[in-house]
């Protein structure tokens, strides 16, 4: 390491002409020997010769005098190293130090040039007489030697890790140091580092090296100890080091909502009876904003603390005046906001109130020689001090003004002070500030100043022989803040690294001033507590946040600070879940970026592009970093980096850069796992303008929606255009293993749009892309090739479909099954971010994103996209047009206002005994509610055939007028009705008309038992034709069914007959009596078994007699019955497993298993005695397979006996399997009678009629009518 004596700038330099005025007048140790030389002189001449004169003319003959002695023309001489720099040779590491001896006056300035560790040192000596310099050669020479030819290899075990401490704590770092060989009385040497800067053991800082562990103990931890804390280790073959961070946290709050202690106290500027205290802000400001501070000193050697400021500041920097000459004094400061004050910071380091050039002269800092000539020896007491110069304003806020001065050069040989005055804007008065007693130090701090007004400042300088002239005045200085706050920093971008870990990087704050650094802040996802991660602010734009859980999901800001506040917070960054980013990180670094070229250079700056990496790592790639070299010849120079805030797209305008020089230029990838390794560097680019006139080469080319046939090309528009804007790109094309003669056109005419989709790819084939830019020049270069891609859809890609919901929401869903950690849904429209967010909602929940329409307009017309980060491409796409968007628009106002269909329209017919019924049949039923216009009348709803009645006993001439159903279906209605009226006049005729012209029973069937002991049925019909009925044979224990086709007897005309056909019973055809119902089944019917059936129950003289017209005409043809039943093969229903009744004993568990059937698969749940059962301890219920459904009841009870039912039930149907339970107790069950075998006198005989045909073992009924009770 290199420290020169003494380091400064050019620009310093070049402003010492302008400001030799201080260097003759300036109090250092020049002055102070000039000054005692002369009162020397004057003392010995007083001694010798004493002349009786006035005070005016003595002093004007002294002033004269003086200045011929000062005159810079016999005092002044251009500097002159009495001692020049010694060149040196010195090994790499170590602290070398280079020191000269200049002589000059007035005193001169020494500045080094810039110099690269090996190299020659060039030193200057300034002042206004002239300049000089000299020059040291320094060799370092790279690497250690050996000792005697022994290699030391240097090993650090038991490393000390990240730490944690609280104020107040002691903290303990320690590393064991192995080296090898051992040499017998050879120790290395350990230096202790704490941010690059060397440790010096103190009262808080103690180090111990045992000759195997090296220890630092920091002593009652403190903020200003964070930071990165650097042990190494020196040997004579080289040397090594170890590096952890130390982070330390705030003490507890003593009250709460308070805000912590600030820190890092310091004290600048100190004068005679004036310094200058400044203090950084704390990372937490606590439940409130801060206020301001308050500023405590305390003279050293005493305890008592006094506070300097009476209201407190906001500024972050205070003037501390009245203080005593040549005392020492430490200071502490103290923040304030609404609940309370905190804590006081660490006391700042002791300072003496003292002129500056007695400091310096004490110190011995000034290597300087003063050459002094002769001068006559004259009186000079009792001159009275000129004015002082340069008056200016150097700190100005809103709650104190700083003025600072140059002492006059008409002085004297006694020291001088000052009278400060001010004046208002607009008035011509001057007001002295210290009228108590005027101020030693050539500045001075001015308080209760009105904000916003505007004041003029002027000093007057005074010793014992009077007050001096005022001095030029300053000009109408504003009272107000002058540094303002910094911006907010760019957006933080957080990436993994260890499982407690995250690195935060962030652009930094523009055009800040006097930036202190940056604090970072970690909150949980989904909460609002924000916790700091560093409480020492840091410069560097990148941190690593220590100590957070892993497997939590945080988000991370930035702050910036400076000496006016703080500033807004930057937004939050993107969520990251802490976890490893090696190893348990499903995600790996990125490949390198490849062919960095030059797009365009101007003379100062050049873009640059280069290609993505091949691989990404398993995530997306978040940015990019460049990194720049000049070179001269063949030689090279050091890395630097371009931009701090990472790049999102594949190029770059590197600016700042100089004409004609040579640049060479690398290019890192970074995704969530980290940064990538430096790609190869480009060739060695000249950075000069250019004067090509066509546009160059587009960049970022990448594919979406890679299908077997079809890929989406995108681009961005070259970095340069050329002479003129670009109109337009040319899109080429060839499969990967074609030569250069293989490039083809995709499109002839120009696309100005930056993509395309290409269309009729060969499934399987590879394929890669270029892209030319067009502007009225003509057509530039390809762009880099973009490939090879294969033409192959993606296993399982779905693609995006618009749905219309119920409420007539129009949205687009997409969804993705193989979404990692970190992966979202990027929605765009024309392949451009969507920056109007009025027009879509997007809605993610898990695998599914759904954008949702709010007004569809003209306006949504064009393409959709959507792609699902951090997996391989996938991506889709949806093309809204006019045609389409007006086919949504009509769907969704038919959900928004839906109307229920009608299959038939209101109707009306007579029944029986002049009853009317009114009938409509609806499409399907959907589970609407139907309300009637009337409630007089008898109505009725069948829901599995849609068909809704209405039945009046008569109808009369009141009953003229209209007729409605009204229903409806939650937002769906539909209305009929039917028209009832007559002319007035007439209208009794229309209705006895219309009763009369249609057939019905004015009495319904009866029976009688005549003497005989038969059956007589008869009814009374008006206008029907009637058919005779077949016999039935009743007897008390048997009946006989027989069944026979026989020709229909018309009442009113002559009987006419055809063939009978009895049927037979077979495997196909089969007939019975279940309870009251007398059922006929035909398997599989055929052609043949059209026609019409009738049953005949015969007494002997009369009869019953039920006719089914199975003939093909109608509604009840054959085929039409066998197609309705194929329709429903797919229908819900029980197909076996279940007893009608179980009986079990009590105590026993039962357990039943149903078969059921249907496609789709049924829902299914038991019933008992109408309630639905649900599954509990006491009833298991399960259904497996979407076959077997059963049920167990542990330990039964008499409790469980009743009707159960195992329900069914899909789109197609429903269906019911019933069962009976009975529990039984044996011990209970007493000895019943038996039932005496008689018919009592008053038994019946129910009958009833059911004809069904089945298909394939499928079931429909035909009719099911139960027949009046006959009595015996």
């Amino acid at each position: 390491m290199l420290v020169p004596c003494c380091v400064t700038s050019h620009e310093v330099v070049r402003g010492l002409m302008e400001s030799h005025d201080e260097d003759v007048t300036e109090e250092g140790i020049n002055y102070v020997a000039m000054r005692n030389l002369f009162v020397r002189e004057a003392r010995e001449a007083m001694h010798v010769k004493v002349e009786k004169k006035t005070r005016t003319v003595h002093v004007r003959e002294s002033w004269s005098e003086f200045r011929k002695k000062m005159n810079p023309d016999s005092l002044t001489h251009p500097p002159e190293f009495i001692v020049k720099p010694r060149g040196q040779t010195v090994w790499e590491g170590k602290t070398l130090k280079l020191h000269c001896t200049v002589a000059g006056w007035p005193k001169p300035r020494i500045a080094c040039c810039d110099f690269f560790d090996t190299a020659q040192y060039c030193v200057s000596a300034l002042n206004v007489k002239g300049e000089y310099s000299s020059v040291a050669t320094v060799v370092v020479k790279n690497g250690f030697c050996s000792e005697h030819g022994v290699t030391f290899e240097t090993t650090i075990i038991d490393k000390f890790e990240v730490a944690f401490g609280s104020e107040g704590e002691t903290l303990s770092l320690g590393c064991t140091v192995i080296i090898y060989p051992t040499v017998k009385k050879y120790q290395p040497e350990v230096v202790w580092y704490r941010d690059s800067v060397p440790l010096k053991p103190s009262k808080w800082v103690h180090t111990h090296w045992s000759g195997e562990r090296a220890t630092l103990t920091l002593i009652h931890l403190n903020k200003e100890d964070e930071g990165m804390y650097t042990m190494r280790v020196n040997t004579k073959s080289g040397f090594d080091t170890y590096s952890a961070y130390v982070f330390v946290r705030d003490a507890d709050l003593e009250v709460e909502g308070v805000p912590v202690a600030p820190l890092d106290v310091r004290c600048h500027d100190a004068n005679k009876d004036y310094v200058v205290v400044t203090w950084k802000q704390p990372a937490v400001e606590g439940s409130s904003a801060i206020l301001g501070y308050y500023i405590d000193r305390c003279e050293v050697g005493t305890h008592h603390w006094a506070q300097c400021n009476e209201s407190p500041v906001k500024y972050a920097r205070f003037p501390v005046t009245g203080l005593v000459e040549g005392r020492s004094y430490v200071f502490r400061v103290r923040a304030l906001n609404k609940a309370g004050v905190s804590r006081p910071s660490r006391v700042s380091e002791p300072v003496v109130a003292m002129d500056p050039s007695d400091r310096a002269r004490l110190r011995g800092e000034k290597h300087t020689t003063v050459l002094l000539t002769q001068c006559n020896k004259v009186n000079h007491l009792g001159v009275v001090p000129g004015e002082p110069t340069d008056v200016v304003v150097t700190e100005a806020t809103k709650s104190y003004v700083v003025l600072a001065w140059k002492p006059p050069g008409q002085r004297g040989h006694e020291g001088v002070m000052y009278y400060i005055e001010k004046c208002i804007s607009g008035t011509d008065t001057w007001q002295r500030v210290n009228t108590g007693m005027p101020v030693k130090s050539p500045r001075f701090a001015l308080f209760d100043l009105a904000e916003g007004k505007s004041y003029s400042f002027r000093v007057r300088c005074c010793n014992s022989a009077g007050v001096g002239e005022a001095s030029v005045s300053t000009g109408e200085i504003t009272v107000g803040d002058k540094l303002d706050l910094p911006s907010a920093p760019g957006n933080p971008v957080a990436i993994r690294n260890t499982d407690t870990s995250v690195v935060v990087s962030w652009g930094a704050s523009k055009d800040v001033k006097h930036l202190v650094g940056y604090y970072i802040e970690c909150s949980e996802v989904g909460t609002d507590a924000w916790v700091p991660c560093n409480n020492k602010p840091v410069k560097k734009t990148r941190f690593v946040c220590h100590g957070l859980t892993t497997g939590t999901n945080y988000v991370f800001r930035v702050k910036a600070v400076n000496a006016a506040g703080y500033s807004q917070s930057s937004p939050n960054s993107d969520a990251v879940v802490v976890q490893a980013a090696i190893c348990e990180c499903p995600h790996t670094l990125p490949g390198k970026p490849t062919g960095v070229t030059l797009l365009e250079a101007a003379k100062d700056y050049m873009v640059l592009a280069w290609t993505a990496p091949a691989k990404n790592g398993g995530a997306d790639i978040r940015g990019y970093f460049v990194d720049y070299r000049t070179v001269k010849g063949d030689v090279v120079g050091k890395w630097h980096e371009m931009n701090h805030q990472a790049l999102t797209t594949a190029s770059y305008k590197a600016e700042n850069l100089k004409e004609n020089v040579f640049y060479q230029f690398q290019v890192r990838a970074m995704n969530m796992a980290g940064v990538s390794k430096a790609s190869l560097a480009s060739a060695v680019l000249e950075c000069k303008e250019w004067t090509i006139t066509v546009p160059g080469a587009p960049v970022g080319l990448h594919v979406l929606e890679v299908r077997d046939t079809s890929v989406v090309v995108l681009w961005e528009s070259p970095a340069f255009n050329g002479r003129t804007a670009v109109n337009g790109y040319y899109l080429d094309i060839k499969e990967a293993s074609a030569g250069e003669k293989g490039w083809k056109a995709v499109h002839e005419k120009v696309n100005k749009l930056k993509y395309m989709k290409v269309t009729g790819l060969k499934a399987g084939a590879s394929y890669v892309f270029r892209v030319r830019a067009q502007n009225l020049a003509g057509v530039g270069k390809p762009s880099a090739v973009l490939g090879p891609i294969l033409a192959q859809t993606r296993p399982g890609t779905k693609e995006i479909y618009v749905d219309v919901d119920d409420d007539g929401v129009i949205s687009m869903i997409f969804e993705c099954s193989e979404m990692s950690e970190g992966s979202e849904f990027i929605w765009s429209k024309n392949y451009k971010a969507m920056t109007d967010t009025s027009r879509l909602t997007i809605v993610t929940e898990g695998g599914k994103s759904r954008a949702i329409f709010n007004s569809p307009s003209m306006e949504d017309l064009g393409t959709f996209s959507c792609m699902v980060t951090n997996t391989d491409g996938i991506s889709s796409s949806y093309t809204l047009t006019e045609e389409g968007l007006k086919r949504l628009l009509d769907i969704s106002h038919d959900h928004k206002f839906p109307v229920i269909p009608f299959k038939n329209e209101m109707a009306m017919e007579l029944l029986e005994k002049g009853r009317v019924r009114f009938w409509t049949q609806v499409e399907k039923y959907l589970g609407f509610s139907i309300s009637f216009c009337f409630q007089k009348y008898t109505m009725n709803f069948n829901q599995s055939t849609g068909i809704i009645e209405m039945f009046m006993d008569s109808l009369e001439v009141t009953d003229e007028g209209t007729f409605t159903f009204n229903l409806v279906d939650g937002k769906a209605k539909g209305t009929t009705s039917l028209v009832l009226i007559g002319d007035g006049k007439t209208s009794n005729a229309i209705f006895t008309s219309l009763l009369m012209s249609c057939p019905h029973f004015v009495e319904y069937l009866g029976f009688t038992v005549t003497e005989e002991c038969n059956v007589l049925l008869k009814c009374k019909v008006r206008k029907v034709a009637v058919s005779f009925c077949t016999a039935v044979n009743i007897e008390l224990d048997r009946c006989i069914l027989s069944v026979n086709s026989l020709a229909l007897i018309n009442l009113c005309v002559a009987h006419s007959s055809i063939r009978d056909a009895k049927i037979a019973a077979s495997e196909r055809v089969k007939s019975g009596v279940t309870g009251e119902q007398l059922w006929l089944k035909i398997n599989e019917p055929t052609e043949k078994d059209k026609g019409k059936y009738t049953m005949d129950i015969f007494d002997g003289k009369d009869g019953v007699k039920r006719v089914f017209d199975l003939s093909g005409k109608g509604e009840f043809d054959i085929y039409v019955l066998a197609h309705s039943c194929l329709s429903c093969l797919d229908r819900a229903r029980v197909v076996g497993g279940l007893p009608d009744v179980v009986a079990i004993q009590e105590g026993k568990s039962l357990n039943l298993t149903g078969n059921v059937w249907g496609e789709p698969a049924p829902e299914v749940c038991w019933i008992k005695n109408d309630r639905e059962l649900v599954s509990d301890e006491r009833y298991k219920l399960k259904f497996e397979h979407g076959k077997f459904a059963s049920i167990t009841i542990a330990t039964v009870t008499t409790a469980d006996s009743g009707k159960y039912a195992l329900v069914v039930k899909n789109k197609y149907g429903t269906e019911a399997g019933e069962f009976t339970v009975s529990v039984y107790n044996p011990d209970d069950e007493e000895n019943k009678e038996g039932k005496k075998a008689c018919r009592p006198e008053n038994a019946k005989a129910h009958f009833s009629f059911n004809i069904t045909v089945f298909h394939s073992e499928k079931t429909f009924d035909l009719l099911n009518q139960v027949l009046p009770e006959v009595y015996v």
